[in-house]
């Protein structure tokens, strides 16, 4: 049984990952679906371009373009909260 303290909240999306990120998406998606979470933006995916082993497991530096499409997803979360829009 769904606790009824989490149906109806608000949630977005952030995803980093090697390719497109479409697919954890989905996933992260179906999850919300189940816990009835609402997505209040479209889902922010940042690509590493990371496909061999080596890419994978080294250190990432993200685009200071892509960090502020999350920071602004986060502010856009947390003002719609503290004024009570969500």
């Amino acid at each position: 049984m769904i606790e009824p303290i989490i149906v109806g909240r608000p949630c977005a999306i952030l995803v980093c990952a090697g390719s497109d990120g479409n697919n954890a998406v989905r996933q992260i998606q179906r999850i919300l679906t189940g816990w009835r979470l609402r997505e209040i933006c479209e889902p922010v995916v940042v690509c590493t371009h990371a496909q061999t082993p080596a890419e994978i497991s080294a250190h990432k530096c993200i685009a200071e373009f892509d960090l502020q499409r999350c920071r602004d997803v986060g502010a856009s979360l947390a003002t719609g909260l503290a004024m009570g829009v969500f």
